[in-house]
């Protein structure tokens, strides 16, 4: 049994104002757009966007591995800031417990997004290098949706 503890930060500049971006996270037709990264056309999402809600994602019946995420709201400042607590798992076996801060604040060209993680990744089934790709691969998804590509 090990714990590996680390916290990264990516930042993306999207040229939309910060109500459209905080939207795409707010918005569960949207999100899951660019938050899926399962390639499928029905994924299982749900989100309960409001403090104390919930929101959780798990793989299509069948994928190999089988990955589940479960989600707390913490606080939400309406275009401002999201902050969530959530765990990952793979086959039914706990993988990570994060603190995840998402900021947005407006510029000349539009939002300026800051995404903080503070995470531990339990028994070397995860790590913060893959999990902050896996999140960067997202946040460009976001801009695609953003931008009406996808």
């Amino acid at each position: 049994m090990s714990l590996s503890h680390d916290s990264w930060t990516i930042e993306r500049d999207y040229p939309h104002p910060p109500d459209r971006v905080f939207a795409a996270w707010a918005d569960p037709s949207t999100k899951v757009r660019w938050f899926d990264l399962s390639g499928t056309a029905d994924p299982d999402y749900h989100s309960d966007f409001r403090v104390g809600g919930t929101e959780s994602f798990r793989t299509p019946v069948g994928s190999r591995p089988d990955f589940t995420y479960t989600a707390q709201y913490r606080d939400i400042v309406p275009d401002e800031r999201i902050v969530t607590t959530y765990e990952m798992a793979m086959d039914g076996q706990r993988t990570s417990v994060s603190v995840a801060t998402l900021e947005l604040s407006s510029t000349a060209a539009g939002t300026h997004l800051v995404y903080t993680e503070q995470g531990v990744y339990l028994d070397g089934l995860d790590n913060a290098q893959d999990r902050s790709l896996g999140t960067a691969s997202q946040l460009d998804r976001l801009g695609a949706v953003l931008d009406g590509q996808s």
